[in-house]
């Protein structure tokens, strides 16, 4: 139901805007056009001439659009769209040019879409095929660019990392094997961007990294008490479905596990209390403790919503709920972000559209003020001087 979910999308968009009133806006976007993009991209051009030309960003008066829908192309094609917004208050602006190894102001408004592959404002890279061998379509890659504002250079990454093909195999060990994947992507992204092709700066790495819940521990958990019944395939003795019953109360299924499936009996654990009592077994990003930053979650996980545009609360039972959708940043990017002087919240990491239906995806937000200056310690960033 693209116009119905776009019009609700939106408008959920724009009231995040409003409250928080960015003067820079980043928005990064993940499996644009769907799985269906020949039919859907012409949903997207509507998407991005709606955003660009809409009354709630008209004081943004330049942008720079980088959309991924060259999806004739297998060994490129990443579907990600990043969208970049500058409030009309702000003066000096500028990316870096990759090609030229120099920055250069920002005027009006571009929208760059087919020539991805040539466009030296970013860098962009789709995973090797090698890396999720099960998939054979994988889009899964990331785009890179870098800004400079008022002398604070730093990178803005959208990523887009492997998801979990079976609940099954995901509940198999511990970390799951599908864990593996996506640490083996994610550092291999955090090494392309602080080699030394380029200036080491601050970068913020932000998208779906489908980072999901330890599986064997959750479900141990939720089904502590509970028997477990293993239903094989007649003609392959492959396991097909697992069910969880309670040992008395009528053995009263609790869970039932497949391969896309993952029917648990009581949703309500994780939506109280924004599924806290489920981050202990959110675990993926430890590894990379002492690389990356993120910020505390105080929002229910972002994956799998229900696509019925009524249900904006329900989770959809094809996954254990998680919380895939993440804003991570350097060490040094995080003491870039403006500490509050006095009791006003400056920085906020919260969802997008908590009770309307958005897509299984809730979007997920970071707003933070950078203090004039502040990327100077960290970086030779008056480098900036240098543009055309």
């Amino acid at each position: 139901q693209p116009e119905n979910l776009q019009k609700n999308w939106l408008r959920e968009f724009y009231q995040v805007v409003h409250a928080h009133k960015p003067h820079f806006m980043a928005l990064h976007c993940q499996e644009f056009g769907g799985k269906n993009y020949e039919a859907s991209m012409s949903h997207v051009d509507k998407f991005v001439k709606e955003l660009l030309s809409s009354d709630a960003m008209k004081d943004y008066n330049r942008a720079r659009v980088y959309l991924d829908e060259n999806y004739k192309s297998q060994e490129h094609f990443t579907a990600l769209g990043s969208f970049y917004f500058l409030h009309e208050s702000l003066k000096n602006i500028y990316q870096f040019d990759f090609k030229a190894k120099k920055y250069k102001k920002v005027t009006g408004k571009e929208i760059y879409s087919d020539t991805l592959e040539s466009t030296p404002m970013l860098e962009k890279e789709k995973f090797p095929q090698d890396y999720f061998p099960e998939c054979k379509w994988s889009r899964k890659g990331f785009i890179r660019t870098r800004w400079c504002i008022t002398d604070c250079a730093f990178d803005l990454v959208n990523i887009h990392l492997f998801h979990d093909a079976s609940n099954l195999i995901a509940w198999e060990t511990s970390p799951s094997v599908y864990s593996g994947i996506r640490h083996k992507a994610l550092g291999y992204v955090l090494d392309r961007i602080i080699d030394q092709r380029f200036e080491k700066v601050s970068y913020f790495v932000f998208g779906d990294f489908n980072f999901r819940l330890d599986a064997k521990a959750v479900v141990e958990t939720l089904c502590a008490k509970a028997t477990m019944q293993t239903i094989r395939a007649a003609d392959t003795n492959e396991v097909v479905k697992l069910i969880f019953r309670e040992s008395d109360n009528d053995r009263k299924v609790m869970l039932q596990l497949e391969k896309k499936l993952f029917d648990y009996f009581n949703q309500d654990v994780f939506r109280d209390n924004n599924g806290t009592a489920l981050l202990e077994f959110d675990r993926e990003l430890s590894v990379f403790k002492d690389r990356l930053y993120e910020l505390d979650i105080s929002f229910p996980p972002s994956y799998p919503y229900s696509e019925d545009s009524s249900q904006g609360r329900q989770y959809m039972n094809t996954r254990c709920p998680a919380w895939c959708d993440r804003i991570l940043m350097s060490h040094s990017a995080k003491e870039l972000i403006l500490k509050s002087e006095n009791d006003e919240k400056i920085v906020v990491y919260d969802h997008i559209g908590p009770n309307v239906c958005m897509g299984d995806h809730k979007p997920v937000f970071l707003s933070f003020r950078i203090a004039a200056g502040a990327g100077k310690p960290i970086a030779n960033v008056h480098k900036c001087c240098v543009v055309q």
